[in-house]
């Protein structure tokens, strides 16, 4: 029995880390079935961006130091109560977290902000609107982060890969981040009431040195995304800072994610070596860049798609705008999508049907409206 027992708590443990991992381990899958077809030799050293790699890996350990001194709570949490009625809370909680995405990139603004989403509507008695605060914030995360380099992983990779300059890359995200910001606060307007709500008291007291500290690191993480500072001087200063100052924040770090993109790398590699995925995807993006990479992201999400289609086009414009409005549409169209579904689930497990019905409807309704609107643009 205990044989038995033992073998059930392994695959149990098991079969939950690959439910927490699904992207990773799909990843790691395809990267091992092409692996098989091209198989490992010295080229693969070329699959690797490791400059991508480097600033993700840094953003993501500062973002958690800051975390770990509550600075984003506390400072969301100032914000809404500057706000009196469950709308105008809700409209602050989705604009932080939009915010939030464009600075410490949409899973971490979503794994900071989500819980804030969920206090506010719980203490205040105002249950009724979490699926759509959840949805909304996840919509803002995956939209707002698309107008900076590392807002989203996959605009990282794309900038780093093709070397956008600062200027045009604002000028090709900007338009689909103003009609995104419009269609939100449309939506928080319709669908939420001016219904008077208050928070209670918290006392939060930061240190001002780690906070100082914390904010120094990421200011360098940024001016390594923008190409300020070489990217091996971050991963030399920012880890070896964080073991003595939090080391806690280097185990919290989103390896998956990380291990995600190196899977990926592989995969995209041995992929681009194929001469048939090669012809057909190469004609696919000649004929549409834009359209394929949001039907792309439907299927196989945005990450993975930019790290796969980048091989095929130089078309970087249009693929970075469609990898970021197909990160709205199916559950799995971002990985932002399954944390905030992950987390509305672990509060409201009776309402998952419900959520996901919802979710579909305003996922579906802002993919059309976007990639509308980016044809749209073009025809001009």
């Amino acid at each position: 029995m205990n044989k038995v027992a033992k073998a059930l708590s392994v695959s149990g443990k098991c079969f939950g880390f690959i439910k927490k991992n699904a992207v990773m381990c799909i990843a790691l899958a395809a990267a091992i079935v092409t692996s098989i077809i091209i198989p490992p030799s010295k080229e693969y050293a070329a699959y690797f961006d490791y400059k991508t790699l480097t600033c993700l890996f840094c953003v993501l350990a500062v973002v958690c130091a800051l975390k770990d001194i509550n600075f984003f709570y506390m400072l969301a949490r100032k914000i809404v109560q500057l706000f009196k009625t469950a709308r105008m809370s809700i409209l602050a909680l989705v604009y932080i977290t939009f915010i939030g995405s464009m600075l410490i990139a949409n899973d971490m603004a979503l794994l900071t902000f989500l819980p804030l989403g969920h206090f506010v509507l719980t203490t205040t008695g105002k249950h009724k609107y979490m699926a759509f605060t959840f949805i909304m914030q996840n919509i803002a995360a995956n939209l707002g982060g698309m107008l900076t380099p590392f807002g989203n992983p996959q605009n990282l990779y794309l900038y780093t890969k093709y070397k956008i300059p600062n200027v045009e890359f604002l000028q090709i995200m900007a338009p689909p981040f103003i009609l995104s910001v419009v269609l939100i606060t449309i939506c928080c307007f319709l669908f939420t009431k001016a219904e008077p709500l208050s928070l209670t008291d918290e006392k939060i007291v930061l240190s001002p040195k780690r906070t100082a500290l914390y904010l120094a690191l990421f200011a360098l993480s940024i001016l390594i995304v923008f190409r300020g500072i070489p990217y091996w001087i971050g991963l030399i200063v920012i880890p070896v800072v964080l073991v003595f100052a939090d080391i806690k924040a280097l185990k919290s770090v989103d390896y998956g994610l990380l291990f995600t993109f190196v899977f990926f790398f592989i995969f995209a590699g041995n992929m681009a070596r194929i001469d048939a995925i090669r012809w057909l995807f190469s004609s696919l993006l000649d004929k549409s860049t834009s359209l394929f990479s949001v039907i792309s992201c439907q299927f196989i999400s945005n990450v993975p798609s930019a790290i796969l289609l980048s091989q095929f086009t130089g078309n970087y414009a249009d693929l970075l705008v469609g990898v970021n409005i197909g990160g709205v549409g199916t559950l799995i169209s971002s990985l932002a999508s399954l944390i905030t579904f992950r987390e509305y689930v672990k509060y409201n497990p009776e309402k998952t049907g419900y959520y996901i019905g919802m979710f579909s409807l305003f996922n579906f309704g802002f993919l059309i409206i976007l990639t509308g609107f980016t044809f749209l643009l073009k025809s001009f």
